[in-house]
């Protein structure tokens, strides 16, 4: 049995995928989720070829129930949890004369919601790793459209501004019994969800999964006295 344990969402590809093998690298047994179990398999299998201790649960995080279903199977796996990565996210462009209802609800649902109800869901978890070690984490994928709002992707954006927010309110709640939250608002990532605009930005110009990585990598080092509320990422000609 790990002696630390992280649930990863979104964890099939990009981000996700990435900030599963930082915390595998750093000793935590996994359960990683997302909605396609053929893609999920996949990126379980390369981490348990990496020699990680890896559950997959195959899950739509507009879903409670199922939600509720990736918490358990956790719980019964690995019986604590010192990390939550929240980083399930999906993005539907649409001027507001055209946005649809079904499109909207999904974004507020996966974006919003179910990191509401991850923290719900895992809180006894996390409280009791606080109270053992004073860092338990819960890393919150917002966007740098959650730091100024973006046209045609305004939903998204009002989204990622809920993230920061919410993130904000968390450490407040939860900070003085060991429970870390950060907020990562990366601007353009390297990954399938920004095939939109690579004909634009090239992949090369773009951050890479892996720096995201590294920067989940640095927050399980630093001290319990030290909180990061929220990192953003740029490219060199990315100006706030």
């Amino acid at each position: 049995m790990a002696e630390r344990a992280a649930i990863v969402t979104g964890a099939s590809s990009g981000i996700g995928l990435a900030i599963a093998h930082v915390l595998g690298e750093e000793g935590h047994g996994l359960t990683i989720a997302s909605r396609r179990a053929e893609k999920l398999e996949a990126a379980a299998a390369g981490l348990r070829d990496a020699g990680f201790d890896v559950e997959a649960v195959a899950a739509n995080m507009a879903s409670e129930d199922e939600i509720r279903a990736v918490v358990e199977r956790h719980r019964e796996r690995f019986g604590r949890l010192d990390v939550l990565v929240n980083n399930a996210g999906v993005g539907v462009g649409a001027p507001i004369g055209e946005t649809e209802t079904k499109r909207l609800d999904m974004q507020l649902d996966v974006n919003l919601r179910s990191i509401v109800l991850f923290y719900r869901e895992c809180v006894d978890l996390l409280r009791a790793a606080g109270a053992e070690h004073r860092k338990a984490l819960v890393v919150n994928t917002a966007s740098i459209a959650g730091k100024t709002g973006q046209a045609w992707l305004s939903i998204y954006s009002a989204t990622k501004f809920g993230v920061v927010g919410f993130t904000q309110s968390m450490n407040k709640e939860l900070g003085t019994q060991g429970v870390k939250s950060c907020a990562l608002c990366p601007g353009f990532v390297d990954t399938a969800m920004t095939d939109f605009v690579k004909q634009q930005v090239s992949p090369e110009e773009m951050i890479r999964p892996a720096d995201i990585g590294e920067i989940v990598r640095a927050l399980l080092r630093l001290s319990p006295a030290c909180v990061v509320p929220e990192v953003v990422f740029q490219r060199p000609d990315e100006v706030l």
